[in-house]
């Protein structure tokens, strides 16, 4: 297996765990919430890692703050973890607002991720731009929901988790398609 399809493959798992990770709010779990939401925040950080050299031809300055801003994400998802094991009433209302300001990071470097992918033609088109397109939606989600009085349309984040889904298993599977940049 050459190097960038074993590195596609690791993407891929590290997406699929990053997703399915998910913290245990049941108070009396905290170590196993610590330890999901921490997996979680690395698996973020290693995937924007592992793809950061292969994206940055494509956009040096993108690249730059997609790795910025995914690196902020994983650790607000590790700092969340921590709380949740230590699990006063403070640190809890800080882990909701460390979720709240979660959300909001993701939608940003998630564009970014999908705009680079597509300029490097790494995976199909049709993969980006269903990406693009899933992103542009969270994002708008977001902002409905800063606008308070509107409340947020969950629907709207249904399209980027089954894409990034697809995309983990198409990784897994095809890896990276072999371009100029791969080869």
């Amino acid at each position: 297996m050459n190097k960038h399809k074993k590195t596609a493959g690791i993407v891929g798992i590290l997406i699929l765990a990053a997703y399915s990770i998910v913290g245990s709010t049941d108070p009396d779990a905290r170590m196993l919430g610590m330890f999901l939401e921490v997996m979680s925040g690395l698996a973020v950080i290693g995937i924007a890692v592992l793809m950061f050299p292969l994206l940055q031809p494509y956009g040096t300055t993108v690249s730059r703050w997609y790795l910025a801003l995914k690196t902020v994400e994983g650790i607000f998802s590790i700092t969340a973890g921590i709380f949740f094991l230590v699990h006063t009433p403070a640190l809890l209302e800080m882990r909701d607002q460390i979720y709240l300001l979660h959300g909001y990071i993701f939608a940003v470097p998630t564009l970014m991720f999908y705009y680079l992918l597509y300029k490097s033609k790494f995976i199909p088109a049709w993969l980006s731009i269903w990406g693009v397109a899933a992103a542009v939606l969270l994002v708008l989600a977001n902002i409905l929901e800063l606008l308070k009085g509107i409340p947020p349309l969950e629907i709207m984040y249904f399209p980027i988790v089954l894409n990034e889904v697809v995309l983990a298993i198409w990784l897994i599977v095809k890896g990276f398609n072999m371009g100029e940049g791969l080869e």
